[in-house]
């Protein structure tokens, strides 16, 4: 039996004409662009169905570096990202079904600004040609309906309860999301919402893979060589887009005892799980305050060297996955509590979303601040981390500010 990819030929080259990656993406392409670097394709050489179930995102990891492995390679660049990629974003349950794709087309944007290309297909296939720039869309929604999944007073005591488990000594810290529908009239155009959140937020990790679009703040985990990063995120105050209102903010939550002790547990779990992959791991001893549109989160870069041979970013994420940033801890009675109080199916919701390349080197955002289109139907939801000091009408509202951001770039008048 053949491997899959063994019929194929990816070719790397040096492009000289600078690109937008989004651009590149299309209407319905797959991206990971942060500040004008990253990956971007389209077309589909290669779809990889990925195991499901306990332990899903570990295997998920070999299964995608066979099929990667398996594609002749010719690359004249030699960086991480050159070469067949693959893109996938993955559901927070290792139940839910997932797959990777490796694009026909892939254009990469380092931040020296070394640019390139790969097309995979098989041996002779012509070279998909570069986009120049967007296409506009002539058949937008041009009518929305919006309505929450669950009423605001039940999702609200939902979270009293959460509150009543930790005060009770069951666990730490819970994460509880909410869902928003919007109904349209035509279908949505990802890239046009990835473009959109890319303005709103220009500082985020813009995602583009099958159907799900968003602007994460948050990076899960990258590996370049050697070297790896992540930059966890937890502790939320809003922002009001009047600059000396929000520096009073950004000191109050880097003051907050509750949302630096919530945000040190992500930060140790992350350090904890990181080190047995790491010769050396450490992360910032202060967070920084980073902006994410209608909010501001705590959050701190972890950076360390992988031992040799360094692991997969893939193996990285199913260690990682779920962080208490999007889970709770601890992650057992954590999981145990969203599945009693939750009420929805998140989907790619709180997953991971990214690349993983033929070496193993790749780039995932934890999939938050996104929608999931599916025609003229997108869900968008936000979740908060509840301690036992959380007050739920607090935490509505910040579900409510965290909404607004994709809202916005989905529903235009």
């Amino acid at each position: 039996m053949s491997l899959p990819g063994a019929a194929l030929v990816a070719h790397t080259r040096r492009i000289a004409d600078d690109v937008d990656l989004l651009h590149v993406a299309g209407p319905e392409g797959f991206a990971l662009v942060q500040e004008g670097n990253g990956l971007a394709g389209r077309g589909t050489a290669l779809r990889i169905p990925l195991e499901h179930g306990p332990g899903r995102l570990a295997a998920a990891a070999d299964q995608v570096a066979v099929a990667l492995g398996a594609i002749e390679r010719h690359d004249e660049v030699g960086l991480p990202g050159c070469g067949p990629v693959a893109f996938a974003a993955l559901p927070f349950a290792e139940a839910r079904p997932a797959s990777a794709v490796v694009p026909a087309l892939v254009v990469g944007r380092a931040a020296d600004g070394t640019r390139w290309s790969t097309s995979v297909g098989p041996p002779g296939a012509p070279v998909p040609a570069l986009v120049a720039g967007p296409s506009a869309s002539t058949t937008s929604p041009t009518a929305f309906e919006v309505h929450a999944s669950r009423p605001s007073e039940q999702w609200c005591d939902a979270v009293a309860r959460a509150v009543a488990a930790m005060q009770a000594g069951r666990l730490v810290k819970v994460v509880l999301a909410r869902e928003v529908v919007v109904e349209t009239d035509r279908p949505v155009v990802a890239g046009e919402v990835a473009g959109r959140l890319r303005a709103a937020t220009p500082s985020a990790l813009v995602y583009c893979v099958d159907g799900l679009v968003g602007a994460s703040p948050e990076l899960l985990v990258s590996r370049s060589g050697d070297v790896v990063r992540s930059q966890p995120m937890a502790g939320t105050a809003p922002r009001s887009g009047d600059p000396n209102v929000d520096t009073r903010l950004a000191a109050s939550l880097l003051a907050s005892t509750k949302d630096r002790a919530e945000h040190q547990i992500t930060i140790d779990m992350v350090l904890d799980t990181v080190l047995p992959f790491c010769s050396y791991v450490d992360s910032e001893p202060v967070p920084q305050v980073v902006p994410a549109g209608a909010v501001q989160h705590l959050a701190s870069l972890v950076e360390g060297r992988l031992s040799s041979p360094p692991a997969s970013v893939l193996s990285l994420v199913a260690a990682l996955h779920p962080t208490p940033a999007v889970c709770g801890w601890p992650r057992a009675e954590a999981l145990a509590l969203i599945e009693e109080l939750e009420e929805l199916d998140r989907g790619r919701y709180t997953g991971a979303v990214g690349w993983v390349d033929a070496d193993g080197n790749g780039r995932f955002a934890v999939a938050i601040r996104g929608v999931e289109l599916d025609g003229c139907r997108a869900r968008v939801l936000a979740g908060n981390g509840i301690v036992a000091d959380s007050d739920p009408a607090t935490e509505l509202a910040e579900t409510r500010s965290k909404l607004q951001t994709v809202l916005s770039a989905l529903i235009r008048p």
